[in-house]
């Protein structure tokens, strides 16, 4: 029987695909995405988040080399606004600022995907147009407030509290909540891997 793996520490990847009918189990990788991001100073958001998801997927698939036919999926999403990568807010204030200079425009969502089975493996990255609303300083602070900008990439959700502050995408929704789950069907087609059989 086929181990999916996730490495990733994130609820919302997890709940994508139980939701999709796949349970997966969860290693946190221990990459240190600082350190990589500073090792890139010049890398495009879609280079830059292809490179952790490499990174993390590599990290787990250490742990279950001898185990067969186990595929880890290692995933990280950036939300690209004028070429610029935005991950997770360090802190209020950079949300905040952030979150001024996103008010009412469009930033892409880049999810960088790495798929490994045995000695395969394959990197893809999705991206969705995420156009935001026009948030006033009040609205700003009080969703600040909360902590959930400082836990996700880009400092929103499309399936949490920030989700009213989103006027519309284009694209795959799936991809905005940390996860592709059509370019995910694909990659495991692509390794020989059918989705259904997973379920």
């Amino acid at each position: 029987m086929t181990t999916l793996v996730l490495a990733s520490a994130s609820p919302a990847r997890k709940r994508l695909l139980t939701h999709a009918g796949i349970t997966p189990l969860i290693r946190v990788s221990d990459v240190d995405e600082r350190a990589i991001e500073h090792s890139l100073p010049n890398a495009t958001p879609a280079e830059l988040c292809l490179e952790l998801a490499r990174a993390k997927a590599h990290a787990v698939a250490k742990e279950f080399a001898s185990v067969h036919d186990t595929i880890v999926i290692g995933c990280d999403s950036i939300l690209d606004v004028d070429g610029v990568a935005f991950g997770k807010p360090e802190d209020a204030a950079v949300a905040k600022s952030r979150w001024q200079q996103m008010s009412g425009r469009a930033g892409i969502l880049r999810t960088g995907h790495w798929v490994i089975r045995g000695t395969d493996e394959l990197g893809e990255v999705a991206s969705t147009t995420v156009v935001h609303g026009v948030m006033t300083d009040a609205e700003i602070d009080a969703y600040i407030a909360t902590g959930e900008p400082l836990q996700v990439a880009g400092g929103f959700t499309l399936d949490g509290l920030g989700a009213p502050f989103v006027e519309r995408i284009e694209g795959d929704p799936s991809n905005v909540i940390g996860l592709s789950l059509p370019l995910l069907r694909t990659m495991l087609s692509r390794l020989g891997v059918a989705w259904p059989s997973l379920w």
